[in-house]
């Protein structure tokens, strides 16, 4: 029998989980586990787990659950009888509707159903997709809530703003832990998806990879107030971002970026991190705005070195003199 979509979405971060490290050989899993992380029902946590341990990924033994058998090299030679790259259009759908303030903020699956002629288990799906992106989570007992969200290309110029600021200041706190077993995972992470996960994984989870990125960065900065603001400004510009994913192709020279980065931090030369973190930050700006149909002739500007705030700029001409 097909698995669904659900249950191969379920699989796929699962894998991802192993392939990156976070989950290591001999890890234990169970359908409880995995369904509370998830946010779903028993049944397809414990299908996704069959699913990984007839790959032999996962080895499941009796009355003990799941454990992680073998580490997955390569997420290309994974072949799942589906396993859809986007969203499915039901999704967009609610997105955009969310985005554009069409719907309230408070909602029924009943609602989702007539609205957009849906199955149960349709709305189920998007919902719990929409819940693992960070812009919707269940009510307590009954219905559903929608999450503030960035949603005008406006918003998300200003989060660039915020971010251009307090991510290249990071990496210059003296306070900066120089973790090499962290940069080696999150390098790791990235090569993956260089070497095929950027055409073979789901968008969400390369979204996710992405803001994993920074986040752990700017969190070796010992200072925990920078991370606390990078991870609700991300939180916020989620689903927006979504409508950047359409083109995987600006993801190669981001994830090399990133491994530039990660590697001239292990040198301990911040300060040259810094600066490539303003430039990255201010490229991936302009390449979303053309996509989200802001003003691009502006964005380059807006983010330069030159526009982003005297302060920091003034702090990396002075560790360069």
């Amino acid at each position: 029998m097909a698995s669904s979509a659900l249950v191969l979405r379920i699989a796929a971060e699962i894998r991802q989980k192993i392939q990156t490290g976070k989950l290591p050989l001999g890890a234990h899993l169970s359908a409880q586990k995995v369904a509370d992380e998830f946010n779903v029902s028993r049944s397809p946590a414990r299908e996704a787990l069959v699913l990984l341990s007839e790959q032999n990924i996962l080895e499941q033994l009796p009355n003990r659950g799941f454990f992680v058998l073998e580490l997955v090299q390569d997420p290309s030679q994974i072949h799942d009888e589906v396993l859809p790259l986007e969203e499915p259009d039901e999704y967009y759908r609610l997105s955009e509707d969310w985005l554009n303030n069409a719907i309230p903020n408070e909602v029924t699956e009943q609602f989702l159903r007539t609205r957009y002629n849906l199955t149960k288990a349709q709305v189920i799906d998007i919902l719990n997709r929409a819940a693992k992106v960070g812009w919707a989570e269940p009510k307590p007992g009954y219905g559903w809530r929608f999450l503030d969200v960035a949603k005008t290309p406006e918003t998300l110029e200003q989060i660039y703003k915020v971010r251009s600021l307090i991510e290249p200041a990071a990496l210059l706190e003296s306070t900066y832990h120089h973790d090499l077993s962290k940069l080696q995972r999150l390098k790791k992470e990235q090569q993956d998806m260089l070497n095929g996960g950027i055409d073979n994984l789901p968008a969400d989870v390369l979204l996710k990879n992405g803001i994993r990125f920074h986040e752990e960065l700017i969190k070796l900065s010992g200072n925990p107030l920078y991370h606390m603001i990078l991870v609700q400004m991300n939180n916020m510009r989620r689903l927006i971002e979504y409508r950047s994913m359409i083109d995987r192709k600006r993801l190669f020279k981001q994830c090399a970026e990133h491994i530039r980065m990660i590697e001239l931090v292990e040198q301990g030369n911040n300060l040259e991190a810094a600066h490539l973190m303003k430039q990255h930050l201010s490229g991936s700006f302009a390449h979303k705005s053309p996509i989200l149909k802001l003003r691009p002739e502006s964005a380059e500007a807006n983010l330069s070195l030159s526009g982003i705030g005297t302060g920091l700029t003034s702090l990396l001409e002075e560790s360069t003199s």
